[in-house]
């Protein structure tokens, strides 16, 4: 059974750090692409960065890039998402999400928000 777990959300004030971790279970995150997507509140969902199974490509939204940095550990099955530098309007739902045997599957989600 695939399974995404998100950890490590929270408050942090303005120019501040977090690291989110997507623990997976049930297939390897080095095959398959693995993205992050956030929502916040009253918004729609927003893709933020990806990274592919093929030759590890990243991309990033243009509002994120230089300041969140998404990457996979194999032997952890994890998958991440540095953030820096975060600005109020980071405030989120962070949700990790893959497409495994074409069934697309997504975390329980894991708040940050961006407060002083």
């Amino acid at each position: 059974e695939v399974q995404l777990v998100e950890s490590g959300g929270g408050l942090v004030p303005p120019g501040g750090s977090l690291t989110l971790s997507c623990a997976a279970s049930g297939f390897t995150v080095n095959s398959y692409a693995m993205t992050w997507v956030r929502q916040a509140p009253g918004k729609e969902f927003e893709w933020i960065a990806a990274i592919n199974s093929i030759d590890d490509k990243i991309t990033y939204l243009d509002s994120v890039k230089g300041r969140f940095t998404i990457s996979r550990d194999n032997t952890k099955n994890t998958l991440y998402l540095q953030m820096n530098s975060l600005k109020p309007e980071d405030t989120a739902v962070y949700y990790c999400s893959t497409i495994v045997y074409a069934q697309m599957y997504w975390g329980q989600g894991t708040q940050v928000t961006v407060s002083s």
